[in-house]
Order: C-alpha cells, then structure tokens, then sequence
C-alpha cells in the first residue's frame, strides 16, 4: 500500500459518521469520506427530538451543517457506493466506482434500509416529507397525539410499536401486512385491553388523499392522519461481509464491543448499522466513541505527533 495511506475512511455519512469525521478531523488525522447519499436522516422534514434545536431542524439541514463542520477541520467527501473492501498486511483498500483509497483503519456507518409499505417511489417521499408516513414513534410519537394512527405490521414488532403509540394517542388501528402474519391470540388479547383496533391483511396499497393517508385492505379502506410501517429493517452489511466482520441479532446487524470495535482489527462500526437503538442522538454518541477509539488504537501502533 502507498504513502498516502489514510489514518481512516469513513463509510456512510450520516450523523454516526459525521460526527467520527469531525471527531477524527480535530484529532489531527487523515479522514475520508465517502457517501451514497441515502441517509435515512435525510428523509426528516422536521425533527424535534435532537437535543439544541428546539423549534427543530430538517435531516438535510442537520447534515449539511456536520459536513460543513467535518470539511472546516481538513475531512474529505467523495459521493460514491464503496463496492469492495480487501485486507491487506498494513490495512485496506477501498473501491468505489472508479476511485480507491487506502487506509489504516475503517469505520462502517453504513445504517440500515426500512422496509416500505406498497406504494409508489415519489407518493412515499411525499408521504414521509409531510408527515403522512413515519417511521419512528420515539423520534416524532409527540407530533401525532390524539391523532388516528395506522400501524402496519405484526408479530412483536407491530404490537409493540402500537402499545408504544398508545401512549400519544387512542385511536390505533394495527393492520397485518398479509395473510400470512395475522397476529397470535395473546397479541389479540393484549391490544383488546389496550383499545387497539386489529384489522387481518393483506394490506394492499397505501395511497394519499388531501391531508390524509389511506390503507386499502382485504376489509376495505382505512383512512389515517399517519401510519407507522413496522415491517423491519434490513441493515447494510455488505462491506462487513466482505472482510468477515461478525453480524448477530435478529436485523443480523454489525456485532461491535462498547468501544464500537468489530471482530476485525481496524475496522469498527457505529450507528443504526450496529445493534442499538435507530437514534440520531444515539448514533452521534457512537461516533464520538467509536473515533476516539480509533484514534487511541492508532496511536498504539504509531505515536501521533505534531
């Protein structure tokens, strides 16, 4: 490997990654970055759940604001998918497109994919952009109180996101996604007790009329002010994959320790991407730990001096 060998590359840019980049960039190191584009935080159009911002801030606003603040202290962007990862004897190299890198240490802040109602591409980032579809109860629970609420999902995830909503409002309906998940009979038993509607699938399409959204299902239509999917997500594990990083848990999420470090030396994990809860505030939180981690480490193998 080259001379201009990086003392990391960051992949993914959303506020896990981010905020490592900053981090790492005050720590006087080589930091890159490189980006597909597709944080879910800049699906927000509005959050009020990160701490500091208390009439709220877009996800687009929030990450422009990191990645100019990253940039000011030397970190570098490249808009690309990473489609390969190798191991070498001094660390690794890094492709993308018609680009490469190299660098002693990896971070993977890839995040995770929600898996999506049935409805067409543009109507979902409509729907999400006015808040007709959310994703998550613990980010924006508040903005739907005494709202009427649709939930689509089943099994323990969907029941214990509509218990979870029950506390902003009583007008639930949770609505199985297809035939196949109808829900067990202590679920039935447990939402009964808590007024929540149940309704069997399938769950066909999701549509928007005016300020409302609808499910169209086996019983008929259902109209809400919002709907939750709670149909899982699905966690960008590739990269790990490649260079044998161990994943775990039911979302088979990156396994990392409590410095954020993976099975693999040099390479380590923060964010939705590993096991833990899908926060903004959460994420920053490993980043932080994950970049100082990486740079006591690197300062083991090499004294960092100025």
């Amino acid at each position: 490997m080259n001379e201009d060998m990086l003392d990391c590359l960051i992949v993914g840019a959303g506020p896990a990654g981010l905020t490592a980049a900053i981090y790492l960039a005050r720590f006087h190191l080589s930091i890159g970055i490189v980006d597909e584009g597709l944080s879910r935080a800049g699906w927000i159009a509005c959050t009020r759940n990160v701490p500091g911002f208390p009439d709220g801030i877009s996800g687009d606003e929030l990450l422009r604001r990191m990645r100019v603040q990253a940039e000011r202290y030397g970190a570098t962007f490249t808009r690309a998918r990473v489609t390969r990862i190798d191991r070498g004897d001094d660390g690794f190299r890094v492709e993308w497109g018609e680009g490469s890198a190299t660098a002693r240490s990896l971070l993977l802040a890839t995040g995770v994919r929600n898996r999506r109602p049935d409805m067409d591409e543009d109507l979902h980032r409509e729907a999400v952009a006015r808040g007709l579809v959310r994703y998550c109860p613990i980010c924006d629970g508040y903005e739907v109180t005494d709202l009427k609420i649709g939930v689509i999902g089943s099994g323990s995830h969907g029941v214990a996101e509509a218990l979870f909503l029950r506390g902003y409002t009583a007008d639930i309906t949770l609505i199985a996604p297809d035939k196949a998940h109808r829900l067990e009979r202590q679920h039935q038993a447990q939402l009964r007790e808590s007024g929540i509607r149940t309704v069997d699938g399938p769950s066909r399409g999701v549509a928007v009329q005016q300020d409302c959204i609808v499910v169209e299902t086996a019983e008929g239509h259902y109209t809400f002010d919002s709907v939750y999917p709670a149909l899982g997500t699905d966690a960008h594990t590739d990269l790990a994959e490649q260079i044998g990083a161990k994943l775990g848990g039911e979302t088979r999420c990156i396994l990392a320790g409590t410095h954020q470090r993976t099975s693999v030396p040099g390479v380590y994990a923060a964010g939705d991407v590993v096991l833990g809860l899908d926060q903004i505030s959460n994420a920053m939180g490993q980043g932080g730990v994950a970049a100082t981690t990486i740079r006591n480490d690197l300062s083991k193998q090499r004294p960092l001096m100025r």
